[in-house]
């Protein structure tokens, strides 16, 4: 990050938020005009209004079109306003563009956690099944021992040991899972991991687990990750869950597998079609994009955004600094 502790002019730091903007973030620009001092924040109501005032933007905050892009042409830092912004985010101009982007990673982390294990939970004890019983009003109290889980004794993968694979991990280590990552930069493991692999090592290690958990973000190496050859790697007995980001998954594939069950909370086409055939089958577990979901989502987003600002009148390094090439 550059050293700069501001504007040339002496005028202090200009932050834009990108429109449209909602009616949480209407407070955060005298918010955070009070809490650091010298900052300039503007919350154009259009982007017609935004293309006036991109020019003076040394930050910005929000989904940056090209058009706005090309007009500021003292952009230094953009904060994304999701931890995984879609992937035309990083259209080739802005990936191009010197300027430094940031994503909120790591707001959720506690709440994907909880929904991950969850998932997991309702799985290893064949709770998609009931629930299917309890729309019919069926009483079947009959079980296949083999269809139910014990933690204590099973293996689990979590591919992608980011803060959201690490707390995953740590909570199923705490029922007695034995845990293995792998991740594409990270080689230390996490607390509760017995060892982090690198990505090279995936077809080697998923016949080993009992449970795999994707918490991948979606990026050029991560696209269709999971397809029908790395499907065959899999246990038959295995159980499946991904919150990280929908198209690492090719769903038609998955459909085409036989595991001992799938849970979901993101697809490569959203919302999942109503005609898709994982809906109808008995050992799918779907939940529509809500693993995120949880209370104080914009304070947190705002307390990004906040220390971000900080450190950058200060000139010190951003937290949640994006490869824009990659994507995260």
């Amino acid at each position: 990050m550059t050293e700069d502790k501001g504007r040339a002019d002496g005028a202090g730091v200009v932050l834009v938020m990108v429109p449209p903007q909602g009616a949480a973030t209407a407070d955060w620009p005298a918010r955070l005009e009070a809490a650091v001092p010298g900052v300039e924040v503007l919350r154009p109501a259009s982007e017609v209004e935004a293309a006036e005032v991109m020019g003076r933007a040394d930050a910005a905050y929000g989904v940056l079109p090209v058009e706005l892009l090309r007009g500021a042409t003292r952009l230094r830092w953009l904060q994304a306003p999701q931890a995984g912004p879609a992937p035309e985010f990083y259209y080739p101009e802005l990936v191009e563009h010197p300027v430094v982007v940031t994503n909120m990673r790591d707001t959720y982390t506690d709440h994907v956690a909880a929904h991950t294990l969850a998932l997991v939970l309702a799985m290893a004890r064949g709770l998609p099944r009931y629930v299917r019983d309890q729309e019919k009003a069926r009483w079947a109290p009959d079980w296949d021992p083999s269809a139910v889980l014990a933690l204590g004794e099973a293996s689990a993968l979590v591919v992608g040991a980011g803060a959201v694979g690490a707390e995953v991990g740590r909570l199923l280590s705490e029922l007695g899972v034995t845990v293995t990552g792998v991740d594409a930069r990270i080689t230390q493991a996490p607390k509760g991991f017995v060892a982090v692999h690198p990505v090279g090592e995936l077809d080697e290690l998923l016949p080993t687990a009992d449970i795999v958990v994707l918490t991948v973000p979606h990026t050029p190496a991560t696209e269709g990750m999971i397809d029908a050859q790395r499907l065959k790697h899999f246990k038959p007995t295995a159980l499946f869950v991904n919150v990280g980001r929908g198209p690492t998954v090719r769903l038609d594939d998955l459909a085409q597998s036989r595991l001992g069950g799938i849970a979901l909370d993101v697809f490569e086409t959203e919302p999942l079609p109503p005609t898709h055939p994982l809906w109808t089958r008995p050992d799918v577990l779907i939940t529509p994009h809500v693993a995120g979901a949880g209370p104080h989502a914009n304070e947190r987003r705002f307390a990004v955004l906040l220390e971000n600002t900080r450190r950058f009148l200060a000139g010190d390094p951003l937290i949640n600094q994006v490869d824009k090439a990659q994507r995260f």
